[in-house]
């Protein structure tokens, strides 16, 4: 085990509290492993430990996000988060088909899932906006957080009014998907690009508001003018 991750470990079990493993835990219908620190403390960790691993080869940071991420825990993978962001300056063609690997292998909740697809592989998307084919083909995945990972890798970007093409094709593609956290990815996904595209997301949930799930359908209203709302809610259900 490399030095560092060793240090990273011991500090999480040192500032380890049994009550706030115990609250995280109920965030989430799946099981899952946590040391039970808030999630400010850990983004702090990564931050500080970072300093000490920036200068190293990218291959050899990518392989220390590997050591994180097999523990399975949950502030772990929020340091991987931290750390890939933190590279996006030194993103390559390649390194997509890294992050799609550790979406598939290593991410099992929606916490890892957005942290790391947010940022990290929105990042990646802006510099390399081609990829957002393999988004699209991400939908097609069995795998329900690969699935959820196509919509919340453009939230970012869709937050300023980017990739609303993009962004209407991959809700298409996951539109009468049965799984609550896909539907919940592109409803938030639509959500935020109704921001900047309010008239364009509207005018989408209408036309396909018989075949939404009426889970996916309250994230994407939620920014809209009350008047929108009860318009996309009247019946036809």
């Amino acid at each position: 085990m490399d030095p560092i991750i060793e240090q990273i470990r011991q500090e999480l079990e040192a500032l380890a509290d049994p009550e706030i493993q115990k609250s995280s835990k109920r965030f989430f219908k799946e099981e899952i492993r946590c040391y039970g620190l808030k999630t400010a403390t850990v983004i702090a960790m990564a931050k500080r430990y970072w300093k000490e691993v920036k200068n190293r080869p990218k291959p050899e940071i990518f392989a220390l996000c590997e050591e994180l991420y097999r523990s399975g825990y949950v502030e772990e993978s929020f340091i991987v988060s931290q750390w890939a962001h933190a590279l996006s300056g030194r993103y390559e063609h390649d390194d997509l088909a890294v992050f799609q690997r550790w979406i598939e292998i290593y991410i099992t909740n929606w916490a890892s899932c957005d942290g790391f697809c947010n940022h990290a592989v929105g990042d990646f998307i802006e510099q390399y906006p081609e990829y957002t084919d393999e988004l699209k083909r991400w939908t097609q995945s069995k795998n329900r957080w690969m699935r959820r990972a196509s919509a919340v890798s453009l939230i970012v970007p869709a937050k300023h009014g980017k990739f609303l093409k993009e962004s209407i094709e991959i809700a298409d593609l996951l539109l009468t998907d049965t799984d609550d956290m896909v539907q919940k990815g592109y409803g938030w996904l639509l959500k935020e690009a109704s921001r900047k595209h309010t008239d364009e997301v509207f005018a989408y949930v209408m036309k396909n508001k018989r075949r939404m799930p009426r889970t996916a359908l309250r994230y994407a209203i939620e920014l809209m003018p009350k008047e929108l709302k009860a318009e996309t809610m009247k019946k036809n259900w």
